[in-house]
């Protein structure tokens, strides 16, 4: 009886750490693609368009309170990151924090993905559930996406410090204020918003191509992070029009979600992760 009580934790700590291994495994194992077939890509419209942001709405009407739980911690981040601007004497970062933070707006977005993904199969769409799912396998690919999106939005921050560096700077201001009095009446100013923007664009474009369905396919199907990306590039080729509508409909709702203190985002982001989903699947075959 004695050997019996102490084999019982040996043997369910030997258990663990070798579920642990095994999705370690897994993870590691599913970043790669051992197949490279890629799926065939359909052409989309404004039609499709329509119909995810539809089925988004739907979506959201229909698991509110699992979706709002799922994400609600997106815009205290995005608080705490403005706040950090206004008051550590980088106000001149605050902008491109707030342009620059949906960058990694998909990689939030999945468990939202896998709630559509579950409630179109008829299974249990709760945020726990779809949490749940995500592990081994599908952890693995969507962790090193999210971590090339991360580079990118840092990447497009220390552009934008550089541009501020080159044109206002390299002086901080000391209130937001006296900020936006130099960027809007002065030529260093304005040099720096068309800079800026210019630069902000291609940071955008690029993200909008790489992760336009790359993560909803990573969910949904067992392949690695290059054939998600090779064929969210092939869905951007193929639909251009319709590639950049998306990215400005995105755009301009995220812009409306961070508006009210980053508040909004907790119906805005839902929405459009639930849409990515179906969108997904009218572009993918």
């Amino acid at each position: 009886m004695h050997g019996k009580t102490i084999g019982n934790p040996l043997s369910w700590s030997a258990q663990r750490l070798a579920d642990i291994g095994r999705s370690a495994g897994a993870a590691v194992d599913g970043v790669g693609s051992h197949d490279m077939t890629l799926p065939e890509v359909n052409e989309i419209g404004l039609g499709d368009i329509r119909a995810a942001l539809r089925k988004g709405v739907e979506e959201f009407a229909a698991l509110r309170t699992d979706v709002i739980t799922a994400v609600a911690l997106y815009p205290v981040i995005g608080f705490v990151l403005a706040a950090w601007a206004l008051h550590s004497g980088q106000v001149h970062l605050l902008f491109p924090l707030a342009a620059g933070f949906p960058l990694v707006g998909p990689v939030a977005a999945i468990g939202l993905y896998e709630m559509s993904r579950r409630r179109e199969q008829g299974e249990d769409a709760s945020w726990t559930a779809a949490l749940a799912t995500l592990t081994g396998r599908v952890l693995g690919p969507v962790l090193s996406l999210g971590c090339l999106l991360a580079v990118i939005f840092a990447l497009w921050l220390f552009a934008a410090h550089g541009i501020w560096a080159a044109t206002l700077g390299p002086e901080p201001y000391d209130s937001l204020l006296a900020f936006l009095r130099a960027t809007f009446t002065t030529s260093a100013g304005w040099m720096m918003i068309v800079i800026g923007c210019g630069t902000g664009f291609l940071f955008a474009a690029i993200v909008l191509c790489v992760s336009l369905v790359s993560f909803p396919m990573l969910i949904d199907r067992p392949v690695g992070v290059p054939v998600a990306l090779i064929t969210s590039l092939a869905v951007a080729r193929r639909n251009p029009g319709t590639t950049a509508l998306w990215g400005l409909i995105v755009t301009m709702s995220l812009v409306l979600g961070m508006i009210p203190l980053f508040v909004g985002l907790i119906v805005v982001l839902p929405i459009l992760g639930h849409a990515t989903w179906h969108l997904y699947r009218r572009a993918v075959v």
